[in-house]
């Protein structure tokens, strides 16, 4: 049996604040190389603090240098009639407000004793109450590693050779197709600390991951367009992100969960992928659409080992979580890789869920999810 990867978890810090706070191919049965584990990753810890905002502190500041965002639980809520706590970045670009009937933000996590906001994009987030009898208290945050502490993580080793995964925008010219199929695919915050990848699957409110990713809507963001602009790049596009809604369907077995999310309209005009219910063809070329280690989107095209070549199906009918349920490719992933689609060239629709790291790496035949979810789409 496959044992779950192990990460490391960095110690959370207390620190003060005031109102500023600095492979064979084959298609029949393959007893192909066991991988290493479920691609998800932590990418954050959680810090305890204690910060009020009101009366004379009507604003403050959290910063923690070098976190690439930072996600704000608040207890002790006072939010008067008529009055908005606002949670945003410096320049305000992004920015969610939550009145006393927290559901209807869309945005806030609610809890035994508060709830938590959505998480801000960078290393600075923006308090403020505009009625100075309100009153809130920030008890805890997580935030996201900094590169230094990123590259100290364990990875499961899916990087098959060289790296050929490029920034999705890479591919823009070169080839649009496959470009074109990005935009629905999302990257997802669980809990504020951990991480995986998610698809809009079909026109409808339905999105796809994997099952050890989440069973339970509760904290997990949906962040869509969290890629580069720009061909090697290091900043996002715009973002826009929300809230897992409800579970349809889940199954260990074929390690996939279907889920609604909030405020649907939002994301709409990303898109959506299809699926290719078959079994795949051994030699067929696809590709994987994620976000490895939690990095702005790539696609996973290129294969090193098949001569610099497109990605190719290896194998078939590849015991997984379940027996014969995967099929394998080479194609370079990372922790994080987790519930990103699998594409076949030939039709441009999803013919797996990517998985299991280890080279070859897996995902799970999406024919064989396609006969669970079809009449829930």
């Amino acid at each position: 049996m496959r044992k779950p990867l192990q990460l490391l978890t960095a110690l959370a810090l207390a620190l003060p604040m005031t109102s500023f706070v600095p492979a064979t191919t084959t298609s029949t049965p393959a007893q192909a190389q066991a991988p290493q584990a479920a691609q998800s990753q932590e990418i954050g810890t959680e810090e305890a603090l204690s910060v009020r905002v009101g009366g004379k502190s009507p604003s403050t500041v959290i910063d923690r240098p070098g976190s690439g965002y930072v996600k704000i639980h608040f207890t002790d809520l006072r939010i008067l009639p008529g009055d908005v706590l606002t949670v945003s970045n410096p320049d305000g670009t992004e920015k969610y407000t939550y009145n006393r009937d927290l559901k209807t933000s869309l945005t806030a996590t609610p809890d035994s004793s508060g709830f938590w906001a959505m998480s801000i994009t960078g290393s600075r987030a923006v308090v403020s109450v505009t009625n100075p009898l309100s009153r809130v208290r920030i008890d805890k945050i997580t935030r996201g590693y900094t590169e230094a502490e990123m590259s100290s993580q364990p990875s499961v080793q899916s990087i098959c050779g060289t790296n050929d995964y490029k920034d999705a925008v890479c591919y823009q010219s070169s080839n649009p197709t496959e470009f074109g199929r990005t935009k629905s695919v999302a990257k997802l915050l669980r809990n504020g600390s951990s991480l995986c990848t998610a698809w809009r699957v079909g026109p409808n409110n339905r999105l796809l991951t994997n099952n050890h990713c989440f069973t339970s809507t509760a904290g997990i963001e949906v962040w869509f367009n969290y890629q580069c602009p720009t061909c090697g790049g290091t900043t996002s596009a715009p973002t826009t992100k929300v809230l897992a809604a409800q579970v349809l369907k889940t199954n260990a077995g074929l390690d996939y969960t279907l889920f609604t999310v909030n405020n649907f309209a939002a994301i709409s005009s990303f898109g959506y992928l299809e699926l290719d219910a078959r079994v795949p063809a051994v030699g067929e070329e696809m590709y994987v659409i994620g976000h490895p280690a939690g990095k702005l989107k790539k696609l996973s095209l290129r294969d090193n080992n098949n001569g610099g070549g497109y990605c190719i199906v290896r194998a078939v009918r590849v015991n997984g979580s379940s027996s014969q349920s995967d099929i394998s490719y080479m194609c370079d992933t990372e922790g994080g890789s987790s519930g990103s689609p699998v594409l076949s060239r030939r039709t441009h629709k999803v013919i797996g869920l990517h998985h299991f790291g280890g080279c070859p790496n897996q995902g799970v035949r999406i024919d064989l999810v396609a006969a669970q979810i079809s009449s829930l789409l």
